[in-house]
């Protein structure tokens, strides 16, 4: 006899993934031209850009990673709150205008064409650049997304990893193949509704169930004093500095990662953007808390004082939430959360995957090879390239589960962002905020970003003296820095060509008038 559990769970779960194949549908009768399919035409709502961006900003990072985090780190989890909240915060109200502003003016519907109508570059090589980098670091992101479906499915349905991995890789395929950039958003709408609902009520549902014997701080401190130390669990006082700086930083993804500021292209004004504001920040503090908190609240119920964590959560806490739901919830409610998770995972995938495709298809095909192609010639060419993108970000998935079996879910998520983030968000910030920032500026940010994020993974965690601080302070903060740092330095020694300085400041000009 079948498992009626199990049933009610597949039976959600196709409810789910259908309500996705009818927005990819809906969505594909406004694709008209090769700005629907990759920004929306740039007519986008506040409501929708909003949970899209945070949707696709989240991902199963963290409903898999950050809980598991919450439940390993305890209070000093908490500082990932903090960063994307600022980060969130920042990029929305200082950056998101004029990036939005200049875009338009340039007609820009890739990160790419933002940069090199810029810089007014006369050849090529930004934008390959550009783009290359973003193909690279999307498929090891995209792959990151795929193996957290696979572990989801596991761990709260019991399917195996590989066929998880590729069910999560055919649904969001097959919605976005049809609807593009528009189906990407309200389906992220969507998700991202039922990610907010979800993860904010949980924890409040697990504490009212749970004996209230003792505190939160009291249950902590019997299992271990230092999980309520919120500036670090080390004795060191310097690793607690970097752990501090490699979850707050982590906050620095949003000042520009291509495939959040792709929705400030696509929103249809600037007062959008106004509003938009409250509704991200509002959906960053309560969720990523959320999430820390029921990482804390799962660590106090299914440990005890001197148990090692990963023995009782999974590997490095990824099984909490999967445990936490099973606990507390009835199994409606359960296979309801295993569509959350799946909901976090999908946002994040097919945005990814337009990104990619947008960077395959007009940065390099059409702009590069025929420039004379009609946008509307390419969108076939646009549904080969994501079905190329995913089937190798697909098999990189299934490599990483054999090689690494223990690898940390939040961390190899944070590597794809991170590749992201330190390549494109200090380039972003400089093209917004100094005029004299410069094409081969630009292209030196990108190199060094790129370069120092493979170096600080892969060569200095690996150093005996100080690899421990750079585990803790992982990749982005540093290549971060590098980045900005060889951007001014080498737009110090060639700056800018005065056309395209003149051009900016025109447009600044004209704003301020407004």
């Amino acid at each position: 006899m079948q498992d009626p559990d199990l049933i009610i769970k597949v039976a959600v779960l196709a409810v789910y993934v259908g309500i996705l194949f009818l927005i990819g549908i809906f969505a594909s009768r406004r694709i008209k031209s090769m700005s629907d399919y990759y920004v929306g035409g740039k007519t986008m709502g506040f409501w929708a850009v909003a949970f899209s961006a945070r949707a696709t900003g989240e991902s199963g990072w963290l409903l898999i990673g950050l809980t598991g985090m919450g439940a390993i780190a305890g209070y000093s989890g908490y500082w990932v709150v903090v960063g994307e909240l600022l980060g969130v915060f920042v990029s929305w109200q200082f950056m998101a205008k004029r990036f939005k502003r200049r875009s338009d003016k340039f007609g820009a519907i890739t990160i790419p064409d933002y940069l090199q109508s810029h810089f007014k570059s006369k050849t090529h090589t930004l934008r390959i650049i550009a783009a290359s980098v973003l193909v690279i670091f999307i498929v090891i992101y995209v792959a990151s997304q795929i193996d957290v479906t696979g572990v989801a499915f596991r761990s709260m349905l019991g399917i195996d990893y590989k066929l998880g991995a590729l069910i999560g890789f055919l649904i969001v395929l097959a919605y976005i193949f049809f609807g593009g950039f528009v189906a990407a958003v309200w389906s992220d709408l969507f998700q991202g509704l039922l990610m907010f609902f979800g993860l904010v009520l949980l924890p409040i549902v697990v504490w009212f169930s749970m004996d209230h014997g003792a505190g939160i701080t009291e249950g902590l401190n019997a299992i271990d004093p230092t999980l309520t130390q919120v500036m670090g669990r080390s004795s060191d006082g310097w690793m607690n500095l970097f752990t501090i700086l490699g979850f707050s930083m982590i906050g620095l993804g949003f000042l520009g990662s291509p495939q959040v500021y792709v929705r400030f292209m696509s929103i249809k004004s600037e007062n959008e953007i106004d509003k938009g504001k409250w509704v991200a920040t509002t959906f960053t503090l309560l969720t990523d808390a959320a999430a820390v908190t029921i990482g804390i609240l799962a660590r106090i119920y299914f440990t005890k004082e001197g148990q090692d964590p990963e023995t009782i959560l999974g590997n490095n806490g990824e099984d909490v939430l999967s445990m936490i739901t099973e606990s507390f919830l009835p199994t409606l409610l359960v296979a309801l959360f295993i569509a959350i998770v799946l909901s976090a995972i999908m946002s994040t995938i097919d945005s990814l995957l337009i990104l990619a495709s947008s960077a395959i298809t007009r940065d390099f095909y059409q702009k590069i090879f025929r420039p004379d192609l009609k946008d509307e010639n390419l969108t076939k060419i646009s549904r080969i390239s994501t079905i190329i993108m995913a089937s190798m970000a697909l098999i990189i998935a299934i490599i990483m589960n054999y090689v690494s079996p223990d690898r940390q879910v939040f961390w190899v998520i944070i590597f794809g962002w991170s590749g992201i983030a330190a390549t494109f968000c200090p380039v972003i910030i400089l093209t917004l905020f100094w005029k004299g920032y410069s094409e081969k500026g630009a292209i030196a940010s990108m190199i060094s970003g790129f370069v120092a994020v493979i170096l600080f993974n892969f060569v200095f965690k690996e150093m005996d003296s100080v690899g421990e601080y750079f585990v803790a302070l992982d990749v982005l903060f540093p290549s971060f820095a590098v980045a900005m740092l060889v951007g001014l330095i080498v737009s110090k020694k060639y700056p800018p060509r005065a056309e395209a300085v003149k051009m900016i400041e025109e447009i600044d000009a004209a704003s301020n008038e407004k």
